[in-house]
């Protein structure tokens, strides 16, 4: 029997991305920054997809594409089979309680003047939900799910420490409870000694609500703690792409190379 085919949260097809700088002379065009070159992957559901690479390599705006922050500039971009940039403003926003982002800063995601409640309630309050008591009940639901308090919801950011903090923002991407998390560098601003507090519950909460992760990071140690596959970005372009067992066992390229030295492979 031939199995079924694994579904594609996430199908990119040859994303450009171009940005046009402003004109420094008047007798010369615009200069334009090329961030993406021609970049395909798959993520199927289930197998986190780790995107590695220095700064500057193109990881962040390949984020802010998935996230339909921006638009590519050509090529192809589905998620969740949606070509995302034919939607409309209103599907857009409805579209996105299947998919939801963590930012790398868990001090400057957050908005001071806000409770944690409207902070975690936000992704809600933006698809429409109107039942304050239903809102309330899933904020606490989701902080409880990443080992917070309920009662914490009524505390201000200020009041967490920066590994809370981060809690905090996964229980606000997880309140939509979508099938798809983004999450940008989510532990390059944290210690090391909770960096893998913070991995280990996001493998948990895989487990736990079936949620799939595209893990955006510039250290291969992080995300073989998390990811299935790898994919290797250098100046907006893919040089290498494979299983953490694979890549650090037979990396082929000379910057997959470097990054396995940088984090203390071999």
């Amino acid at each position: 029997m031939i199995a079924p085919m694994t579904e594609s949260l996430v199908l990119a097809q040859d994303l450009v991305r171009h940005y046009t700088l402003p004109r420094t002379s008047l007798l010369r065009p615009a200069p334009v920054v090329q961030a993406l070159r021609g970049v395909s992957f798959r993520l199927e559901a289930g197998r986190n997809l780790g995107i590695v690479g220095e700064s500057g390599s193109g990881k962040s705006t390949l984020a802010r594409l998935v996230m339909a922050l921006e638009r590519p500039t050509s090529g192809r971009l589905e998620v969740l089979g949606r070509d995302l940039a034919t939607l409309s403003p209103a599907a857009l926003r409805a579209a996105r309680r299947d998919f939801q982002m963590v930012f790398q800063d868990p001090y400057g995601s957050l908005d001071p003047r806000h409770r944690v409640e409207r902070i975690v309630a936000e992704p809600l309050l933006a698809q429409g939900h109107d039942d304050a008591a239903v809102r309330r009940e899933r904020v606490r639901d989701a902080l409880e799910a990443v080992g917070l308090r309920a009662s914490d919801a009524d505390k201000y950011p200020h009041e967490f420490s920066g590994g809370q903090r981060q809690r905090i923002a996964i229980a606000r991407a997880l309140v939509t409870r979508p099938r798809l998390i983004v999450a940008d560098e989510p532990v390059s601003a944290l210690d090391v000694s909770v960096q893998a507090q913070v991995l280990n519950l996001m493998l948990d909460l895989q487990q736990r609500f079936g949620v799939t992760y595209l893990f955006i990071s510039h250290d291969l140690a992080v995300v073989d703690h998390v990811c299935h596959d790898i994919l290797v970005m250098r100046h907006g372009e893919v040089v290498e792409q494979g299983s953490p067992e694979v890549l650090f066992r037979d990396a082929r390229h000379a910057y997959t190379r470097e990054l396995l030295q940088a984090a203390g492979g071999s």
